[in-house]
């Protein structure tokens, strides 16, 4: 299954490597030839792999805040968050390869209470200062468990980040709300009561991976 974040940037994609193919064969050098038939295939190809949208099996509990992004966990942090938490908090941040599942995915039920765009830089998503420098959009949910916030931030290699909600919706865990186009970064934070379910460098899928759970009482 293709996302319909990436139907634009495919049929772009596909008239290009359309107009390449027919420019193939007029060319009469043959290893130039090969190269215009090669390499825009190879690309669509890679593109289509990019763009997959996989269905994934949400965790069945209210109780838990799952990963909004398929990737690796390259920071688990305390801190003190003066954005959104406003307290002791714990941060999780996923770095996204161009390589990943790029379709991002609502981490816990609850209402959306902040929303805001960053533009910015596009230093390598990896890097903590990434968070605050880089082009990024940020989103806060009041659940029931307390506020959680979450961030796409772009890298190195993206350009563009898509989503489609809005403050004061109300929104369910699992669910699909956007994309980070060609490489990129998710960060989630917390209030410090939030137990930490993952480990750096483990591999986290969208929709499915526990980053945090709440011991409920």
């Amino acid at each position: 299954m293709i996302t319909k974040y990436g139907y634009s940037t495919l049929g772009v994609i596909a008239i290009i490597a359309f107009l390449l193919i027919v420019i193939s064969f007029i060319v009469q050098n043959n290893f130039l030839k090969a190269l215009l038939i090669i390499l825009p295939i190879l690309f669509f190809i890679f593109a289509i792999n990019f763009f997959r949208d996989p269905e994934r099996n949400t965790p069945n509990k209210d109780n838990v805040v799952v990963s909004p992004a398929d990737g690796k966990i390259i920071i688990i942090k305390d801190f003190e968050d003066k954005k959104f938490v406003n307290g002791p908090a714990k941060q999780i941040s996923i770095f996204m390869s161009p390589l990943n599942v790029h379709v991002n995915r609502i981490p816990i039920d609850g209402l959306v209470t902040y929303v805001k765009y960053h533009q910015g830089d596009y230093i390598m998503a990896f890097e903590e200062k990434a968070s605050e420098r880089n082009e990024r959009s940020e989103f806060g949910i009041e659940s029931k468990y307390g506020r959680v916030f979450f961030m796409q931030v772009a890298g190195f290699v993206a350009r563009r980040i898509v989503y489609e909600i809005k403050e004061g919706d109300s929104v369910q865990i699992g669910k699909r709300f956007g994309m980070i186009k060609f490489g990129s970064r998710v960060d989630v934070i917390v209030s410090s009561d939030w137990k930490i379910n993952v480990a750096m460098n483990q591999i986290a899928k969208a929709g499915e991976t526990i980053l945090f759970e709440h011991q409920t009482k």
